[in-house]
């Protein structure tokens, strides 16, 4: 990290931190005092391992700048004290001035006249794009459970407003020629990012706060969670029926009503008595309901609240113990509208509940010890305001509030990996900026419709991949839109929404969609895996593909699911972009860019889509991961004018051994040129303890015209040994191993 530090006339002092060519901190502070948050502080920040970026720096009296080739960064010019420009010398940021109070910060920059802002997380579900806006960022149940304080410009920059306060931002919404920031914390405070496009923005953000986790292979399946009025019976005959119908399931979750008191908040937290009674010379069975459940190949989860002070084992684990000072007391800034859940009292007072010695997690290794494989950690009381509160760590909850999830997230995650040697999962409705690298969420109480999509493509938007809603199991097209989601769930919460009771039809649209998504593992897992890699999320808005496409500036029924599927969700007409794209259901192909009608046979309900260049592996149905090997992918492929490719990922799916480099990578790779089709399909690299000796492929190849000939590597194939259907206009090809190149000559 190479840094200055000069002194402005009439503004304070300006630090820059330049963390690679595309990324700098920002700061400016009267006294020069430059003070970390939270975020700094507990590594939700980290600057990135690259080594110093070059930099050119020069002064002219007051005046200067310093470049590293991307960027360049300009100081005490007559245009304002601040200005990034992009690597051309073209501006793309100027700081018009900014104010500091004792209520917080307030930072003013110039909106050029053509840009446009993405961003901001979920604070908003009806929109994308936040020209004319205001984007309150602040954790509150049900309105705004992720708000991010970071956003995307369509000039090519992106700003992380470095807080954990409240801040709001006025997008050219008061002032349409200005766009600026009211920051809760008393200090002006941002990195900023340059890249031609809002991948390498989310690249760059994602380095810095941390990309999003490898989640376990078993969590791509179907989860439900019985009724929290359910008992160990009703559980273990749910599991029991998921098997019968032929559903794939891999999760069964338990509501608040596990506990032998309701709702409990605290560490010595029990089983029910009389609805899941675990007897005392059995703690862990074998004849227990968990027991059962794990015989059925299922992973149990735990619903949980939690109102615990994280802080006391924060600042354990970076080596600075704080002791807590409970006569200071703090009303908070913007304290005064705190939003309420009627479970809850609001506001919550005094700490009754933590012992600072000892971390949240380790009351709870006893039920992980019992088989609890995740908690839900329900919003609860970390969606509420504590504005008398003086947390461990010194902070007061207005700077403890939004970054309190995070917390949450990361203890949950590293105590169950430190525990158990196995993959962590955190499971919460909530975060703020750098979630996305340790939490995996659901939508909260907002239900299964289009307001869920909204907000999961807005916190895409920030980088976010794994994400879920609680599915409307009533109708076909809500259930199309909840199994095609990076994760799937059915919250039977106080409600009786198992498949089977929703008659015959929604029965078989369950079995349908549920052994669909069973196949689509291996996709959805390579494109997590990817995810880890660069911090494009698995789910993608369209226009984060496809920026420079108006036309996808504000879809919000539309999205991709990994690279190559597009999922048409509640709507009977989609807009397709430019290139060709493959009806999944039906094999016909739709040209854009275009709005077309779309239509979907029983059992479906909606539309779905290959893109051309599409390579999409399907596993073999399994009831659960794990029953049998991956010894057999068909694979369709959509074949596209320029080489294509994909990467199939492979581990054990449960450990953590994939960070030591336990894992084995195929690289796939098609193309159409003319007549002539070409798919490539790689030896497998690496291994891991497990693995499946080889895969049997079978090719599906959409083709508009029927082969003439059909080579694998060298070998001519006999027409028995491949087939052409003519209303799909698709070739199969069976019983290919690799390594394999297969040369397809058409008509």
């Amino acid at each position: 990290m190479t840094s200055i530090e000069r002194t402005l006339d009439g503004t304070g002092v300006l630090r820059l931190d330049f963390l690679t060519d595309r990324m700098a901190r920002v700061r400016l502070d009267p006294e020069g005092r430059f003070a970390d948050t939270g975020l700094n502080r507990y590594g939700f920040i980290l600057p990135p391992d690259t080594g110093d970026p070059p930099l050119n720096a020069s002064e002219t009296g007051a005046a200067g700048q310093a470049a590293t080739g991307a960027m360049t960064v300009q100081w005490g010019t007559e245009n304002g004290p601040l200005r990034v420009l992009g690597a051309a010398g073209d501006l793309l940021l100027r700081l018009g001035g900014y104010d500091l109070s004792a209520d917080g910060c307030r930072a003013r920059f110039e909106a050029l006249a053509d840009e446009d802002w993405v961003g901001f997380g979920d604070q908003t579900r009806d929109r994308l794009y936040h020209r004319g806006q205001v984007a309150d960022c602040h954790v509150r149940n049900v309105k705004s459970y992720i708000p991010v304080p970071f956003f995307m410009s369509t000039a090519g920059y992106g700003i992380l407003v470095n807080t954990t306060h409240r801040v709001v931002f006025d997008m050219a919404h008061t002032d349409p020629e200005h766009f600026e920031w009211r920051d809760g914390r008393r200090a002006l405070d941002f990195y900023v990012f340059v890249a031609p496009d809002f991948r390498g923005l989310l690249e760059q953000y994602t380095l810095l706060t941390g990309r999003p986790r490898l989640v376990p292979e078993w969590s791509l399946g179907l989860w439900y969670i019985c009724r929290t009025q359910a008992n160990d019976y009703e559980a273990v005959n749910d599991a029991v029926n998921f098997r019968r119908e032929g559903i794939p399931c891999d999760v069964i979750g338990l509501e608040p009503g596990w506990m032998e008191k309701n709702y409990d908040g605290s560490v010595t937290k029990e089983w029910s008595k009389t609805r899941f009674p675990i007897p005392s010379y059995a703690q862990r069975g074998p004849h227990n309901f968990f027991n059962a459940l794990q015989r059925l190949g299922y992973r149990m989860e735990l619903w949980l609240c939690c109102d615990y002070d994280l802080s006391y084992e924060a600042e354990r684990r970076i080596g600075q113990p704080t002791p807590v000072d409970e006569s200071r007391r703090n009303a908070g800034f913007f304290q005064h509208d705190a939003e309420q859940d009627a479970h809850f009292s609001a506001p919550m007072y005094a700490d009754r509940i933590t012992r600072r010695e000892e971390p949240w997690f380790e009351h709870l290794k006893k039920f992980v010890d019992q088989g609890a494989a995740f908690f839900k950690q329900d919003g609860a009381y970390q969606v509420l305001d504590h504005p008398d509160r003086r947390w461990g760590n010194g902070m007061d909850d207005a700077e403890m509030h939004n970054l309190y999830p995070l917390l949450y997230a990361r203890q949950m995650v590293e105590g169950f990996e430190n525990h158990t040697g196995r993959r962590g999962l955190s499971f919460t409705p909530c975060g703020w900026a750098g979630f996305q690298a340790w939490a995996g969420t659901w939508t909260g109480d907002t239900g299964g419709g289009t307001k869920t999509l909204g907000a999961m493509l807005n916190t895409a938007l920030v980088g976010h991949s794994w994400a879920t809603n609680d599915m409307e199991v009533t109708q076909k097209e809500a259930l199309h839109f909840g199994y095609l989601l990076p994760w799937a769930q059915i919250n039977s919460w106080n409600y009786f929404r198992m498949p089977w009771a929703q008659g015959p039809d929604l029965l078989e649209a369950h079995r349908f969609y549920s052994r669909l998504r069973a196949r689509l593992v291996p996709y959805l897992y390579a494109w997590g895996w990817q995810a880890s890699q660069n911090g494009f999320p698995v789910i993608a808005p369209l226009t984060l593909e496809f920026p420079r496409d108006p036309a996808c500036r504000e879809i919000l029924l539309q999205f991709l699911l990994g690279r190559d599927l597009m999922v048409c969700a509640f709507c009977n007409e989609a807009y397709f972009p430019a290139g060709r794209w493959l009806d999944f259901w039906s094999g016909r192909v739709v040209e854009g860019p275009h709005r077309h009608p779309i239509a979907w046979p029983p059992p479906c309900g909606g539309g779905l889509f290959l893109r051309e260049g599409a390579i999409v592996p399907l596993g073999p149905v399994m009831q659960y991961r794990g029953e049998r090997p991956l010894d057999g992918i068909e694979l369709l492929v959509f074949p596209g004018p320029t080489r294509s490719e994909f990467i199939l990922y492979e581990d054990d799916g449960i450990s953590l051994a994939h960070r030591q480099g336990a894992f084995a990578l195929t690289a796939i790779q098609a193309e159409r040129d003319g007549s002539r089709i070409r798919i490539d399909i790689g030896a497998r690299q690496g291994t891991f303890e497990g693995m499946c000796p080889q895969h049997t492929w079978t090719l599906r190849v959409a083709s508009d015209t029927e082969p003439k000939t059909v080579h694998v590597g060298r070998k001519r194939r006999p027409a028995n040994r491949w087939s052409f259907d003519p209303v799909r206009r698709e070739i199969t090809l069976p019983e290919i191993t690799a390594p394999a190149e297969v040369l397809i000559e058409r008509a």
